[in-house]
């Protein structure tokens, strides 16, 4: 249902976003084309509508954070909002000699910005969203065979279909970070700080087994691996496709998002007080360099959504977004 909000009175600062319309939209879009998301476990955000929920072209935006004051408080003139959705369906990540599948992946956050300059906001919860993953070999291929005896009954065990199975998720270490425009706008450069850390389930390697921690997390900083297809829809606030809409939509396709430049702290907390932390740090070769490790995720697929022209909708751009989100929320 519509959510009725008082409106600020008084003209807008009058700064870079006065006369800003597609043009700045769509660079913004191609820096953020590539923030595409790491696996991560599902989490629901409080409150909020899920996909199938919003209508029309409003759909990649389920999580999109209209209700921060940061994005409430854009006036669409010195600061506008927008929202961002990444996903990406296959991708792999290796550490060290070891390489896993990633699965279907979505990355949602808010932005604002000034037309140069943007900053992140995200979801409650996480921004992070997508299945967790099966480690090739599970247990017998992330610890075994070893020559730590306390080991050796445990490679028995695993032997087991049924303790062997190892679960990866990548989770949130904390909120993305250091989003430039400019790095966007060209392949090879990074464009926004992820910090994750990997949670392995296996009931042998016990509930808080993780490789990086909020403490010490793994910080990706994905870049295009080459320049995205861009293709621009125009809606009404309701979602639907108008040619003349004020609402916009700015897809991009095509491309790889990569990174090889992280670093993999040890595990932590693996078995009974941490007794299993030297076995899977043996065989993964952690801590893991710079360099020696990487990220691929396949065809990312980023939208990036808000007013055609922010400008035209001061002083209350972001109370109008939120607006629009929450009307095209279906009963």
């Amino acid at each position: 249902m519509t959510e009725t909000r008082p409106r600020r009175s008084g003209p807008g600062g009058g700064r870079t976003w006065r006369r800003n319309t597609l043009a700045v939209t769509a660079m913004l879009t191609l820096a953020a084309g590539t923030v595409a998301a790491v696996p991560a476990a599902a989490e629901e955000s409080a409150g909020g509508p899920t996909a199938s929920d919003l209508a029309g072209n409003w759909a990649p935006f389920d999580r999109c954070p209209v209700d921060d004051p940061a994005m409430l408080d854009a006036d669409g003139d010195e600061l506008a909002a927008l929202c961002l959705a990444s996903s990406s369906e296959s991708g792999t990540m290796t550490i060290g000699e070891k390489t896993v599948p990633t699965a279907g992946t979505d990355l949602q956050f808010g932005l604002l910005g000034d037309g140069v300059n943007y900053t992140t906001v995200s979801p409650a919860g996480t921004g992070i969203e997508a299945d967790p993953v099966q480690v090739p070999g599970g247990l017998l291929n992330l610890m075994c065979p070893s020559d730590i005896p306390i080991l050796t009954p445990l490679c028995e065990k695993a032997a087991d279909s049924s303790l062997n199975a190892v679960t990866a998720t990548v989770e949130p270490a904390g909120d993305p970070r250091d989003f430039s425009l400019t790095a966007g706008l060209s392949a090879g450069q990074p464009i926004v700080t992820l910090p994750i850390k990997i949670k392995l389930d296996n009931p042998l390697l016990g509930g808080n087994c993780y490789i990086g921690s909020d403490d010490d997390p793994i910080l990706l900083r994905p870049s295009n691996a080459a320049q995205p297809t861009l293709a621009l829809t125009r809606y009404t606030p309701d979602g639907t496709t108008d040619p003349t809409g004020v609402m916009s939509n700015i897809g991009l396709s095509g491309a790889d998002q990569v990174d090889d430049s992280f670093a993999v702290p040890g595990a932590e907390g693996c078995g009974l007080f941490g007794a299993l932390d030297s076995a899977v740090d043996s065989q993964l070769g952690l801590p893991s360099p710079e360099g020696a490790n990487s990220l691929v995720l396949h065809d990312a697929t980023t939208t990036t959504g808000g007013f055609y022209t922010p400008a035209n909708f001061t002083p209350d751009q972001g109370e109008q977004l939120a607006d629009h989100w929450h009307a095209a929320h279906s009963d």
